[in-house]
């Protein structure tokens, strides 16, 4: 069993490592909405360029246990397809969690593919226990927004050719 506090992830994918990034961490505020709508009801960045430092905020459907989140994008490199995030609102903070970060790094595979690693961490709030069917289910969603973006991305093979 993964820590409660923190896990590690990968995900596999046959889309490059610049293509996936850019749209599945970049700019999945926009594309959340459009491929996800019965989960993303509306995404933006509220605060920033979408980059370092900026902030933003998806509102869900009734789909998910929460209705909103807001997370600040605390380092992005795009020339190694890495970001570090901290959620700073809903999704369970002060509820579940007292804080959360995310690093992903996606990585270029010699297929032409990637490989996604993220490693998530967290301190819980007090009294609160975590379980493997919690954990797994956090991984399985994490999985779905990469997955999601694959599929258009291979649907689309012009779509984040360029970085934004």
């Amino acid at each position: 069993m993964a820590s409660p506090n923190s896990w590690t992830h990968e995900i596999v994918s046959s889309v490059a490592a610049p293509r996936l990034f850019f749209a599945a961490v970049m700019d999945w505020h926009t594309l959340a909405p459009k491929l996800t709508p019965k989960i993303v009801a509306s995404a933006h960045v509220i605060l920033g360029d979408g980059h370092a430092s900026s902030v933003r905020e998806l509102h869900f459907t009734k789909e998910m246990p929460f209705s909103c989140m807001k997370e600040r994008l605390d380092f992005v490199d795009v020339e190694k397809f890495e970001s570090k995030s901290t959620l700073i609102e809903g999704a369970g903070i002060g509820v579940w969690v007292e804080t959360a970060t995310t690093d992903i790094k996606v990585e270029p595979t010699a297929d032409g593919g990637c490989v996604v690693k993220v490693q998530w961490s967290c301190k819980l709030m007090p009294g609160v226990e975590v379980n493997d069917d919690q954990l797994n289910s956090a991984k399985h969603s994490l999985t779905g927004i990469f997955k999601t973006a694959e599929e258009y991305l291979i649907a689309n093979p012009e779509a984040y050719s360029k970085p934004i």
